[in-house]
């Protein structure tokens, strides 16, 4: 399929170049550690070592949201307590 360009600004043409990059990325394997995690669909991504499955982001493997999220988790999970930050 032919990648249609963005017209409308350079910007835009930035943020669709930083975006199909971060789409054709090779991540690291969470489960084995290999570089080989691509995306197989629309949030969806797949090691091709291991074949593992995972749920992500729509361009990039995992999301800040997720990441803050993780950290809270991991947290939890070490005896910690979940706090808001007062500022």
């Amino acid at each position: 399929m032919v990648q249609l360009g963005v017209r409308s600004g350079a910007e835009l043409r930035k943020r669709s170049a930083a975006a199909r990059k971060q789409k054709q990325t090779r991540y690291d394997c969470p489960k084995c550690g290999k570089a080989a995690v691509k995306r197989a669909g629309n949030s969806q991504w797949a090691c091709r070592s291991c074949g593992s499955e995972f749920a992500g982001g729509a361009y990039s493997l995992t999301t800040p949201v997720g990441q803050a999220a993780r950290r809270v988790l991991d947290n939890i999970k070490k005896g910690g307590s979940v706090s808001a930050k007062k500022s």
